[in-house]
């Protein structure tokens, strides 16, 4: 039975505490946060021991795995630091998305994680459901063909003014993340934003994308729009069909170009996914999945390294829309990675 540590119990760090405490693979052994009351929270709720020091924690309880939900400016300020604290204890880590909203730290974790050999994937929890597995095992069968575009729109009503680029920073680790989950690398972008009236900050955004392969792409982003609709489109294109799926796992379905028949699949009420944040535990228990298997750290799904290419995506959305729309070119993490 792996034993997990969850740092930062907030409102995110208490869905990983459930979710870990229901994997028969798992026991929660540890919560540590800077609210002396959250963690002591957490202690009663799932006899977690509770800590406000990390490092005090790593030295006192045996550890497999370190899971870290701290907030921060643009929800990734906060990561980096105990981030490291785990890496360099020798803990495998799962990092909240973005690993870090500063994209030198980001690299700094992956390659430090690379160089103490040691796992460290990130929450990117919208790939981690039946719609979008479904999607990767058409892509690899050939049933799509040659990838040729991809649509891609994540909104949601998010009214914080953080920082100009905090919808950018904290929201689409997981609309690019699941482009490339399935077209694969970006290598160049090009972004329009917008504000919304009354809006300081970049709260929408049109992107355009081309990929490695020769596909292009396109991202929209708002934090404008409200939440009680469907947040989540994405729709994939090649040279023998396409596929839609509807507000993240709700619907899925095949337009093969040669065929009327259409492959459709639907969430089930009843042996669906039940909620948005079971796909936290999908993402959680898959992590686990690994660990007790043995995956090698270069293999791990929706790694730090994944996480981190996306990462290098938003920044050069940014510097795109800071140089009136210019076409970026997106720095490849291959070259962080080999410097451990």
């Amino acid at each position: 039975m792996l034993k997990v540590a969850v740092v930062g119990v907030g409102n995110i760090g208490k869905i990983h505490c459930r979710y870990y405490s229901q994997n028969p693979d798992v026991k929660l052994v540890a919560v540590c946060d800077l609210i002396e009351e959250r963690a002591l929270a957490m202690e009663e709720l799932h006899g977690a021991k509770a800590y406000t020091d990390l490092k005090t924690m790593l030295q006192s309880e045996e550890i497999d795995i370190v899971s870290i939900a701290t907030a921060g400016e643009e929800n990734g300020g906060d990561h980096f630091a105990p981030a490291v604290i785990a890496i360099e204890a020798g803990k495998d880590v799962l990092v909240e998305k973005p690993i870090s909203n500063n994209i030198e730290e980001a690299r700094e974790l992956v390659r430090l994680a690379a160089e103490k050999n040691v796992r460290l994937v990130s929450n990117l929890n919208h790939r981690f459901v039946p719609a979008a597995y479904k999607g990767k095992e058409l892509i690899s069968k050939g049933d799509l063909g040659t990838l040729l575009f991809l649509n891609m729109k994540l909104t949601i009503q998010n009214p914080k003014e953080t920082s100009p680029w905090f919808h950018l920073r904290a929201l689409h680790p997981h609309s690019v993340d699941v482009m490339r989950y399935f077209a694969g690398d970006i290598k160049r972008v090009q972004a329009f934003m917008t504000k919304a009236p009354g809006r300081s900050i970049w709260s929408t955004a049109s992107i355009n994308l081309e990929f490695e392969s020769g596909a292009v792409g396109h991202l929209t982003g708002s934090y404008d729009m409200a939440g009680r609709h469907p947040i989540e489109y994405c729709e994939v294109a090649g040279n023998k069909g396409r596929f839609v799926i509807d507000n993240v796992y709700e619907n899925f379905t095949f337009y093969p170009h040669q065929s009327d028949e259409l492959l459709v699949l639907r969430n089930s009420i009843m042996t669906g996914v039940g909620s948005f944040n079971e796909t936290f535990k999908n993402r959680l228990d898959h992590f686990v999945m690994q660990v007790k298997e043995g995956v090698a750290p270069s293999q791990m799904e929706a790694s730090g390294a994944d996480a981190l290419a996306g990462q290098e995506v938003i920044e050069a959305a940014i510097r795109s829309q800071l140089e009136n729309g210019a076409v970026i070119e997106v720095p490849k993490v291959k070259k962080e990675i080999l410097q451990a």
